[in-house]
């Protein structure tokens, strides 16, 4: 412990060494430091013998004894502080106080341990600065967030929820909630961390408690199923928010996608409260707002690779808006907010350049267009290795949805005008979808029609699943566009459910590839058929990301028992954190070959766990009859 004068001498000297380990043995036996220890059901942690911190820390947030990877590291050296410990009726009680003080004088911090709680309370000393209590997460062993909301000073308010992915969540409230957090991401160290500040002259006495938990929908059949117990500890993986663009990502140290908050803004419709006056939606509306105060994403126009708007983001946008209305207690942001939603619709519009109904991208998607090496224009979605362009099939389902929840706004807002215009939208474009994309020589949902009227057809899972699921099809052409891809699927070999879902069943060639390389790391290689690159990244690599699509078509046709062959296996992966970290070529696991060799690189990508939703898709389907699936949101 620091005197105030030398305090700001070693102010943020954060030396870490990482203390990992899988599974650490319950509460040390003997030893100098087992009064630091504790175990219980719902976490095991070590606290530091010098220094009010954490050495080691994990949870379960279904209080059944599961032990995790260490989340956190620490640091080297002497902190300063002695320490005493006591326990008493299974409650362990831990003192940290400056070197030198007294028995009888407050505690600097301390820490009271019981159960699934943790009371963390700081005191002020009118001689020593008690300095903050920090959280250092490794994400190299655990892709750790913090969910909560912005103040203008641009640090974290209280309440928040840290979540660990494989683990569950830490419910965090202070006691002053007025003391703002500190909350950074560094993504060249996969290091994030959380500053809790200690009491002060003019808050003398700071609780902060923590409480373990698991946050997910309440289905039925779910509870009492062990086989959704990745379900329930990872439900929040796909949320995961970013310090330094106030937004939410890809994960924590990552890029923020416009393209992808729609992902995000229905994993959050369904979430219970995070804590009280905090709801994921709120997490939702937050990186919405940024986006219409002017904020970048990727997706949107930037020099030199998206000269325009790619053709899912403004779509994913106004569904993300459209969720946090149809939620409810939003009236007030709607009403601030219209006109900027509304641009986004109109910029969709506007993009129909021969009126078909359809919205067009800037880029041809005509074959041959793309050039070898790193992209130099990118195509026009998520899918951004594949040579997607013009009238994308994948983004033309999204602008479907996103117009009827424009609509939707519309007439909340008051704009019948709107509301009109916007219905008469999506109908136009449903009216025009099948016959525009249908590949009568597969029988299955091509992914994009070039400018040149050519089909791009390599069985994408997504782009059928989608397109079912948001009622592009009739039940007949469903389960006949099914039915083609569950043989092609078979004839290919393709079975490995755990590892999750090709993106497309055979291999996008070339002419149609825009990332190339000569070891074709990203999927495109050097072959005229690009059968050298095949199963790596994005040209047919296994992924969870938008396998909900597909799980979600054989669920609305009630063909469960083909869904459950896919959606169990991921749930067993999802438990075992399959789907992330990295191996020693540092490689990542949410894209993988067949074989499961990694090629992915993020670390953790939210999108793997989207397929989350098909579990409350699974537990509440309604039947579909016949005709267009009906409109049926999940909130």
């Amino acid at each position: 412990m620091l005197k105030r004068r030398d305090f700001l001498k070693t102010a943020g000297a954060t030396a870490a060494v990482l203390l990992s380990r899988r599974g650490m043995a319950a509460q040390v036996a003997g030893g100098a430091n087992s009064n630091l220890s504790f175990s219980s059901e719902s976490m095991e942690l070590e606290l530091s013998p010098t220094a009010p911190e954490f050495l080691s820390l994990n949870i379960d947030g279904l209080a059944k004894s599961r032990r995790g990877a260490n989340i956190v590291t620490a640091r080297k050296g002497d902190g300063g502080y002695g320490v005493s410990a006591s326990t008493s009726g299974g409650v362990r009680r831990v003192e940290y106080r400056a070197e030198g003080a007294g028995a009888d004088s407050p505690a600097m911090w301390t820490f009271v341990i019981s159960g699934s709680r943790i009371l963390l309370t700081s005191q002020w000393s009118g001689e020593f600065n008690s300095g903050p209590f920090i959280f250092r997460f490794d994400l190299n062993q655990v892709h750790s967030t913090v969910l909560g909301l912005f103040a203008k000073s641009g640090l974290l308010s209280a309440p928040a929820l840290l979540h660990f992915p494989g683990q569950g969540s830490m419910r965090l409230t202070s006691s002053a909630p007025d003391l703002e957090l500190t909350y950074t991401s560094n993504r060249p160290q996969q290091a994030a961390m959380l500053s809790l500040p200690g009491a002060d002259f003019v808050h003398q006495r700071v609780d902060y408690t923590l409480d373990v938990t698991a946050i997910y929908p309440d289905l039925p059949g779910v509870g009492d199923d062990p086989r959704f117990d990745a379900f329930r500890r990872n439900w929040l993986n796909a949320l995961q928010l970013n310090p330094s663009l106030q937004a939410l990502a890809n994960n924590t140290a990552s890029d923020s996608c416009a393209f992808c908050y729609y992902e995000f803004a229905d994993i959050a419709a369904l979430t219970p409260p995070l804590a009280d006056g905090l709801t994921a939606l709120d997490v939702v509306r937050q990186t919405l707002d940024r986006m219409l105060a002017g904020g970048f994403a990727y997706g949107l126009p930037i020099a030199p690779d998206h000269p325009t708007t790619t053709s899912d983001t403004f779509p994913s946008m106004v569904i993300a808006a459209g969720n946090c209305i149809r939620a409810g207690h939003s009236d007030d942001w709607l009403a601030a907010n219209y006109s900027g939603v509304r641009a986004w619709a109109e910029s969709m519009l506007a993009s129909d350049s021969n009126g078909d109904g359809l919205i067009k991208y800037s880029e041809s998607g005509n074959s041959g267009i793309w050039s070898n090496g790193f992209p130099k224009i990118r195509p026009s979605n998520w899918w951004d290795t594949i040579g997607f362009g013009h009238e994308d099939a994948y983004a033309n389902a999204l602008a479907y949805r996103a117009y009827r929840d424009m609509a939707m706004m519309a007439v909340k807002a008051g704009n019948s005008s709107d509301a009109g215009r916007y219905q008469a939208a999506a109908d136009k474009l449903r009216e025009a979808y099948y016959d525009r994309f249908f590949d009568p020589a597969t029988g299955v949902l091509a992914g994009w029609r070039s400018a040149d009227g050519q089909l791009h057809d390599y069985y994408f899972l997504f782009v059928n699943g989608i397109a079912i699921h948001y009622g592009l099809v009739t039940k007949p052409q469903a389960n006949s566009i099914m039915d083609k891809l569950l043989a092609k699927m078979k004839a290919v070999g393709y079975n490995n459910f755990n590892r999750g879902l090709p993106g497309n069943l055979i291999t996008v060639p070339l002419k149609d590839y825009v990332h190339r390389t000569p070891d074709a790391r990203y999927g495109g290689g050097v072959l005229e058929d690009n059968s050298d690159g095949f199963q790596n990244y994005e040209n047919g690599g296994a992924t969870g990301a938008y396998a909900f699509f597909t799980l979600a078509a054989l669920y609305d046709l009630g063909r469960e028992a083909d869904a459950d062959k896919i959606l169990f296996p991921m749930l067993d992966e999802y438990g075992r954190c399959g789907f992330e970290g990295k191996d020693a070529k540092g490689h990542s696991n949410d894209w993988r070959r067949w074989d499961g060799t990694p090629m992915g690189y993020e670390g953790l990508l939210t999108d793997d766990y989207y397929t989350m939703l098909a579990v409350p898709l699974r537990q509440t389907e309604s039947p579909w009859q016949d005709g267009f699936r009906p409109e049926m949101p999940l909130t």
